[in-house]
């Protein structure tokens, strides 16, 4: 390929954290100490998340046009539809990424492997060069990673890679109605989860997992959980629903595809909420008279596989 430019994203530290909040180094320090934390573990971290950005950005050549985005603003920032994005950081700062995103081709970089999982890593900071280049004369092969969408009726649009949750931004029941298959049901709940392939080993592992421990023997689930990333289906699961004369519990979990989108319309009358990939802060308001579709993205994270 022929990058218009190539943008690398990266985050701050948790010590460049800390410094946001207590000014000076000498100030952070003191203030870990005092609480009987460790200064050291977090100049380690940010010294070895510095020399891997550093390493990465060293290995691409002079004369291709480089931009750096950090993670706080990605909400602001406007990928060009021929970038070359290079993702440096935990696997949770691409999940972050994959929403703001649409085709480009991704690589992700693990410059830590001491601390980061780098589940979905492309690669790590010492071979970054010869994944970057392998992308530009196109020897690399893409991983495609299904995407799942909300989609309200006034054309608000809410993307994740992992996960959507909607329901009450408190622990208050979560009250709407269900349309899946043909099919109605009035809910009150604790919300409701809908996860990707990619996110399927997380959140909606967890809420299959506590649900099959509540009977003595081991009932096996309706869907397999985890399923692949690039599957052309999402689950979705109700957390917690109760039967009462307004609300049922037949509608609880099942799987969504094109064909077959989820209809989730609000009966919350305040501090309702859609949000992706755990991100609380980023919502849609999902309050009474707003009605949302869930389906899959038109657009897959096309994210370079990791390279032997």
């Amino acid at each position: 390929m022929e990058p218009d430019k190539i943008v690398i994203v990266k985050r701050r530290t948790p010590l460049e954290e800390l410094l946001v909040r207590h000014s000076t180094a000498p100030q952070a320090k003191f203030y870990l100490e005092s609480a009987g934390h460790s200064y050291t573990s977090y100049q380690q971290a940010h010294d070895a998340y510095v020399e891997g950005l550093q390493q990465t950005l060293s290995a691409i050549p002079n004369g291709l046009r480089m931009q750096i985005v950090d993670k706080s603003n990605l909400a602001n920032f406007q990928f060009g539809n021929k970038d070359l994005v290079v993702v440096v950081g935990d696997d949770g700062l691409l999940v972050n990424v994959a929403k703001y995103i649409g085709s480009q081709p991704v690589i992700a970089v693990n410059p830590d492997e001491k601390r980061f999982d780098g589940v979905l890593a492309s690669c790590n900071s010492d071979s970054f060069y010869r994944v970057f280049r392998n992308v530009l004369e196109d020897k690399v092969d893409m991983q495609l990673l299904t995407m799942a969408e909300a989609t309200l009726d006034d054309g608000q649009v809410m993307r994740s890679l992992n996960d959507l949750f909607l329901g009450r931004r408190t622990h208050v029941s979560a009250k709407y109605e269900l349309e899946y298959k043909g099919n109605k049901e009035r809910h009150s709940s604790s919300g409701m989860i809908i996860s990707t392939g990619t996110g399927s080993t997380g959140w909606m592992t967890s809420v299959i997992a506590g649900a099959m421990n509540l009977f003595d023997s081991q009932p096996k689930p309706k869907e397999a959980v985890p399923f692949v990333r690039d599957a052309d289906y999402l689950l979705f699961a109700v957390r917690e629903p109760f039967p009462s004369k307004l609300t049922g519990t037949k509608i609880t979990y099942g799987r969504i595809t094109r064909t077959n989108p989820l209809i989730v319309r609000s009966n919350m009358p305040s501090e309702g909420v859609i949000f992706g990939d755990g991100i609380e802060n980023d919502y849609l308001e999902f309050n009474s008279g707003r009605t949302a579709t869930i389906s899959l993205a038109e657009n897959k994270v096309c994210l370079v596989r990791a390279q032997k």
